[in-house]
């Protein structure tokens, strides 16, 4: 995985293959090379109820945190109460 430190998107706007979903940054690296990373948003939206982030394993609540980009710091209780508000805000 990157270090995340991307700060400006190169002309095509998204990763090949990606059909779209991506989008493709650039920097500048040590070496005077242009580095690339990509986040690429996850097809489908969680869908876990509350009952299901509270009993999930802090290592599932990492890497679902992770994969949408969001941050997952701090304890397993703060991590699950982030969780909970950021994907069943509107249910």
């Amino acid at each position: 995985m990157n270090d995340g430190g991307c700060t400006g998107a190169s002309g095509g706007g998204n990763s090949s293959g990606s059909g779209g979903r991506g989008m493709m940054m650039g920097r500048q690296g040590r070496d005077g090379s242009e580095e690339r990373c990509c986040f690429q948003m996850p097809l489908h939206y969680p869908r876990y109820s509350k009952s299901d982030y509270e009993a999930m394993p802090e290592w599932q609540l990492d890497r679902l945190l992770e994969q949408y980009g969001l941050p997952a710091a701090g304890s397993v209780e703060q991590k699950r109460i982030f969780a909970i508000g950021a994907f069943l805000w509107g249910r």
